[in-house]
Order: structure tokens, then sequence, then C-alpha cells
């Protein structure tokens, strides 16, 4: 694979300077970065295009180590994840820059943010392993920008909740080279990845990217992970929603990766460097919900929308509605759960895939920004829209 060579940046620092891993010195005097695909190669003084990972005297570092974008507790089903501790709330930020370049970016002030005075105060691990206990949250999710990026951090702040009894979440494109990957998702306990189209020609003209490493990152997270996971493709008009490419990206789920892995549609809206785009139609994503039932997927749903039928989950062998929904807020539960996080459909018995404890939760469509540090939970600015 071609790595391409960056430009010179110009900021004056790179911050808070931490050890990267997952790098190797290059005979020309730059380092490779090794964390992506992308195999950025770097001068000293450079940053990747991801801008977060420098070269700094020959050695890779993270700029944005304990930096955060925003802190907020939000639903889990926002991540999207319908199927891991339903109803719960969950603690959600970010860092700063994304190593895709994505056109429709829905959270580009953050993801494309060259300005680190975006980001907050410092933020520690065992900070923010507090700060999700206090506030009663069961899980940390690291979203609004990639996590693959800041790799280091969430890495540590994974085992700083684990030892506080909080599950971590992450919210990630998949774009990430095996090595790290394996080391990534060790300390994960779900994920949602961003499938974003299913054809080359889609992420090398939206994404600068390639399809076929998320793929791998699927079939890794599948066949050889105990990660829950789910996969959201957001459907852009008139460039990933054809039937065709809805046919093919969901015979391969289930030729890969079988038919109990959820998979959300959801709704585009124009943004960053898509604003010619429209919304995308209602009718779309239930279409693209019925492609993908016939073709044996259980659990499939659209987002960013109001659809009962669409966002509640169904017995797939009695067809009762097991949870139903309203974008956010639960209301029917017929989910029997029984030990080690299983459940099974109240009425048939048959198993329903996923990761349940106990009744649902009742945080329903919540948002509530907190300002984390040595002093307890208090209001904060607005966060960052949600992935």
């Amino acid at each position: 694979m071609s790595a391409r060579t960056l430009k010179q940046n110009k900021p004056e620092n790179f911050g808070e300077a931490f050890p990267g891993r997952y790098w190797h010195a290059l005979p020309d005097g730059r380092v490779q970065c090794d964390v992506c695909p992308r195999e950025c190669k770097i001068h000293d003084g450079q940053r990747g295009l991801c801008f977060v990972r420098a070269n700094k005297g020959g050695q890779i570092v993270l700029t944005t180590y304990g930096r955060s974008s925003g802190f907020c507790i939000d639903p889990i089903e926002k991540k999207p994840l319908n199927h891991f501790l339903p109803g719960t709330p969950i603690l959600s930020f970010g860092t700063a820059g994304c190593n895709l370049t994505c056109k429709f970016c829905q959270n580009w002030d953050i993801s494309k943010s060259r300005q680190f005075d975006k980001l907050q105060a410092m933020a520690t691990p065992a900070m923010i392993a507090e700060a999700a206990v206090k506030s009663g949250c069961r899980s940390v999710a690291f979203t609004y920008n990639d996590p693959v990026i800041f790799l280091e951090y969430a890495i540590d702040v994974a085992k700083a909740c684990h030892q506080r009894g909080i599950k971590t979440v992450a919210v990630t494109a998949g774009y990430i080279n095996p090595e790290a990957r394996r080391e990534f998702y060790r300390y994960m306990d779900a994920a949602n990845v961003d499938l974003k189209g299913f054809t080359e020609g889609f992420y090398k003209n939206l994404c600068t990217g390639e399809l076929a490493p998320v793929l791998d990152t699927l079939k890794y997270l599948k066949h050889e992970t105990d990660v829950w996971f789910e996969i959201t493709t957001l459907l852009i008009p008139g460039e990933n929603d054809s039937a065709d490419e809805i046919e093919a990206e969901t015979k391969w789920i289930m030729e890969n990766l079988g038919p109990d892995v959820p998979l959300h549609f959801t709704a585009f809206h124009p943004d960053w460097k898509m604003m010619d785009k429209q919304h995308t139609p209602k009718a779309t994503l239930t279409r693209a919900r019925e492609i993908a039932m016939n073709n044996g997927i259980r659990y499939c749903y659209t987002g960013n929308v109001h659809d009962f039928e669409g966002s509640s989950t169904y017995c797939h062998n009695c067809g009762q509605r097991l949870i139903g929904r309203d974008w956010y807020v639960l209301s029917t539960w017929n989910v029997a759960v029984g030990g080690n996080y299983t459940g099974n459909c109240n009425k048939c018995g048959t198993p329903v895939t996923g990761v349940f404890d106990g009744p649902p939760g009742k945080w329903g469509a919540k948002r509530v920004p907190v300002r984390i540090g040595p002093v307890p939970l208090r209001p904060a600015p607005p966060p960052p829209p949600a992935a």
C-alpha cells in the first residue's frame, strides 16, 4: 500500500506529547505511523493526516492525550447501540482530528479541527472513570471523532473504567491496521462500526480511504473477539443508497458475519462539503431495512428519523415486538433477561443476541453536558453533535 508524504505543518507546538505506539523509523529519517492503513510517513515536526499523531524528535507522539472536545451523558441508543444495555446512560467524549476525510462528516468541527484550543482542560483516565461512576453511567463511549487516532488515551481510559466496573464503547470507522486493532479491541466491550458505503469508489472519492480494511475489521470483531458490535451505514441520496449497493452490503454481512449483527441505516442531513445533497427520505431507509431483512438480517433499524416500527426490535421466530423504540425512547419491553447478560423472547423463548442486564434503563432521550475535573460534575457548555 502506498503511503503519502505530508506537507510541513506549522503549529508552534504539539501540546502534551504522549509517546505513541505502532510506528517505525525509515532509512531516510522519517518515521512511519502504523496505526491505520494510511501509514503516513512523517518528517520531524510534521503531523499525520489525522493531525494528532506527530513526529517529534524521531518518534511518534500523541498530541491530544488527556484532552477532550467535550463530555456529555447520552442515551446508549445514540451511538447507536440497540442491543447493548438498552436504555442506559453513557458518558461520551472525543478529542480532535480523524484519519478519514469524509466530505459528509456530521462532526466536522471536531474531526477536522486544527485548533487545539477547542479542546477542554486535562481529563485523566481516572477522572473519566470517576465521572462515569458518579453520574450513574454504565459505560463510556469514545465518539465524536474516531478513537483509533487516540488509541493510547482510549486504552488507558478503558483500563481505568474496567477497574471501576464501567464498560467501554468505541464508535469508529474501523480504519485500523491489524496489530493496533488487536490491542485496541482487547479493551473494548462494544463498538459501533461505520460501514460508510459498499464500494471502493465511495471510500476513495468521499473518504480518501479504502473499503477492504473496514471489512477486515468487521470480520475480525465477529470471528476473533467477544466485543459486541453493531454496524451503521449513513445513506446519502445518490451516493450509496441504491438497491443494488444495499443488496450487496447486506448479502456480504450475512455471508461473513451472520444474521445476528444489528445493522442501522441512518438518515443523512446536509453538512460540511456536501451541502448540495438532500436529506435522506424516510422511504429510502424503509426500503433498505426491507432489503436487509429479506436477505436474512434479523435486526435492522432505521435511524435519525421517527419510525417506531423501524426502530423497534422484534423476535425473529414469533414476530413479537421485544423492545419498542421511538428514536431513543424505549416503551415495550418483552425481553426475559437471564444470567451472563443474555436475553430471550418472553413469549417463545428464542434467544435475543446482545448484552442485557436486568430491566431496561429509563434514561430516554436526555443529553446532559458535563465538565470533568478534580471537582464534582457540573453543567458545561453544549457538547459537539452526536456521531
